[in-house]
């Protein structure tokens, strides 16, 4: 893990790619990334992403979701598709989509172990790309998208989830300025060949019903960087819950941001 010094002689931790994919291996392994007991509103969210994708589609269309995890995203547009693959880093995740797919219906669907950084099929394959919250190289995507297809992608801003990142004075992308990574992506995907490329945002309230909810959310994602393993922590989230507790649930806020790009 990296240290990265700001103002105030603060220190920032920072995962590099191998410790994301060591912690997205042993969450799933240890959860199978179940986060459906949370229970958890939200306001604001002004889209769907899944449903965004679907929407820009035709039944011809083949479809590539990087990042795809346990599949069941993906899947729930299969119908959507002439055919769709869903590759992840994390063999487990990999393995867990598979299953999935077993269980399921669906019969145009393939799920690999594999990059984003080096996409094993040929150029110009795929007639839309899909990324949510999953790191991408914007060439390789350039690279398997036909002329004319679409690549959509939503990530997590810098300021989600900040009222929790001050409190620990720590967290995921904890100390960049708001806004860079999506200006760092838009530059990179015109740079790769996009020639418009649409941006959306959204800066939605969210509120856990139960201490237990945050626990979870805190233990089995990246938002604070091993959760648990200083000192205050505990101290920390319980100071958290202290001052955001509302008649709604425990608030804190989820900002996300969606870019559309056209090759």
């Amino acid at each position: 893990m990296k240290m990265k010094k700001r103002s105030g002689g603060k220190v920032d931790l920072v995962m590099n790619e191998q410790e994301y994919e060591d912690f997205y291996n042993k969450v799933g392994k240890i959860n199978g990334w179940d986060f459906s007991h949370l229970i958890y509103t939200t306001e604001g969210v002004n889209w769907d992403f899944y449903t965004e994708v679907k929407k820009r589609c035709k039944s011809s269309d083949i479809l590539l979701d990087i990042g795809t995890g346990g599949g069941e995203n993906v899947m729930s547009i299969a119908p959507s598709f002439l055919f769709l693959i869903g590759i992840d880093l994390s063999a487990q995740m990999i393995q867990s989509a598979q299953t999935n797919l077993m269980k399921s219906k669906i019969k145009n669907a393939r799920f690999l172990q594999m990059s984003s950084e080096q996409i094993q099929f040929p150029n110009e394959f795929f007639n839309v790309v899909s990324s949510r919250h999953a790191p991408f190289q914007a060439k390789e995507v350039a690279r398997v998208v036909a002329d004319g297809g679409l690549f959509l992608t939503q990530q997590v801003s810098e300021g989600d989830k900040w009222n929790i990142k001050q409190t620990f004075e720590r967290g995921q992308s904890y100390g960049e300025i708001d806004g860079s990574a999506k200006e760092r992506y838009i530059k990179q995907l015109k740079e790769a060949g996009f020639s418009k490329v649409e941006v959306f945002d959204y800066n939605a309230t969210e509120y856990y019903a139960r201490p237990e909810d945050l626990l979870f959310l805190l233990k089995h994602t990246p938002i604070i960087p091993h959760f648990g393993e200083q000192k205050d922590d505990y101290k920390l989230l319980d100071q958290f819950i202290n001052n955001n507790q509302t008649e709604k649930g425990i608030r804190t806020n989820a900002k996300r941001y969606l870019l559309i790009a056209r090759k």
